[in-house]
């Protein structure tokens, strides 16, 4: 069911494709003459967008000034898709006529089935259905193949623009393991060790013979224990080595200040280290939400889209969420150090959507 499903949308592509080949026959050479007007370099562009469409491309940063030499480039070849999808719609209408009609006993050119004549027949429909495929396939690729080498950016650009990201996201690993720290020192310091000091005045005190205080110093060092808990979670949660991600954000949910529902699908055990960022991606969305927000549910889907692990984080909140806020900027140097792909949505008013995918393959 899988390849036939890709087989006919191969066949829909190389169609639609013989169709724009015409459209492109037609255009090229009444807009060459007219290349530098922005009337035609926005046809040519929109032509081109509905191409890459059509071929499921994705070229960031492509060549927006090749766009007409690339429509006449890929004019032949669309126009080659258009014949050999032909070919193959002949092939198919004359086997099912050759089969009906030997199929009610009549002659086909005269011809009856003969165990001869069918062998031969199956032979060669076989040979050149195979043949029409092949070149099915080979004007997809030619066509992608294309496209990249006419729109794609120049590789010592590519090379220049990639050794920028790679430094850029190494230093903002460096930044933000750096900021995670003096939050981890902050929340020692502001939380666990006043705590800690507490107890301890507590406990000299109840020496001196206040055993009433007790009751205090037992609650004193019960909240000191759900403190120094909290951050050790915060710094890497023990459960998720053991246990796996859907667990860990059980806990997650379980913890959290607003009412959260989770849904993990993963077919299997991602990587570690992509597993981490998922789990500190849906932590840190969560604790926005209910600081910030002012939501009422957040939603945590986790799942496997092709090579991708995609994590979505939703609340129903207020909305305005700053993409270059201290929290999500650190989320978002945490994904790129993956090469992944972080985006916030949070439109005034609401609801506001996280998204990372983590590539784990």
């Amino acid at each position: 069911m899988h390849w036939t499903v890709r087989g006919l949308r191969l066949v829909g592509a190389v169609t639609a494709g013989a169709v724009t080949a015409l459209v492109g026959l037609v255009f090229v050479p009444v807009a060459a003459p007219f290349a530098d007007r922005p009337a035609v370099r926005t046809a040519a562009a929109w032509l081109t967008r509905l191409e890459l469409r059509r071929l499921r491309l994705d070229l960031p940063g492509r060549d927006a000034g090749g766009e007409l030499r690339y429509l006449a480039a890929r004019t032949p070849v669309g126009l080659l898709g258009g014949m050999v999808v032909l070919l193959l719609g002949v092939g198919v209408v004359l086997a099912v006529r050759a089969i009906w009609s030997w199929s009610r006993g009549e002659a086909v050119d005269g011809m009856l089935p003969t165990p001869p004549l069918l062998a031969y027949a199956v032979l060669s429909g076989t040979v050149l259905l195979f043949l029409d495929l092949s070149g099915l396939v080979g004007v997809d690729v030619l066509e992608r193949r294309l496209a990249v080498r006419l729109l794609g950016p120049d590789p010592t650009e590519a090379l220049r623009r990639r050794i920028t990201e790679l430094t850029e996201s190494r230093a903002g690993v460096v930044a933000a393991v750096d900021a995670e720290r003096r939050r981890i020192e902050r929340d020692l310091h502001d939380g666990v060790q006043q705590r800690l000091v507490a107890l301890s005045m507590l406990a000299g005190r109840a020496r001196r013979g206040r055993p009433e205080l007790l009751e205090q110093l037992h609650e004193q060092a019960r909240q000191a224990l759900v403190e120094l808990r909290e951050v050790a979670w915060r710094v890497y949660p023990s459960g998720l080595d053991a246990h796996g991600l859907a667990e860990a954000l059980a806990g997650v949910a379980e913890r959290a200040a607003v009412a959260v529902k989770v849904t993990c699908e993963l077919p299997e055990r991602p990587p570690a280290q992509v597993e981490t960022a998922a789990y500190f991606v849906a932590s840190e969305a969560v604790t926005n939400a209910a600081k910030h927000s002012r939501a009422t549910l957040v939603t945590i889907d986790v799942r496997r889209e092709g090579s991708m692990v995609v994590v979505r984080v939703r609340d129903d909140g207020v909305g305005g969420a700053d993409p270059a806020g201290g929290g999500l900027t650190g989320l978002a140097r945490r994904v790129a150090a993956l090469d992944g792909r972080f985006t916030v949505t949070s439109p005034p008013g609401g609801p506001t959507l996280i998204e990372a995918e983590l590539p784990c393959a």
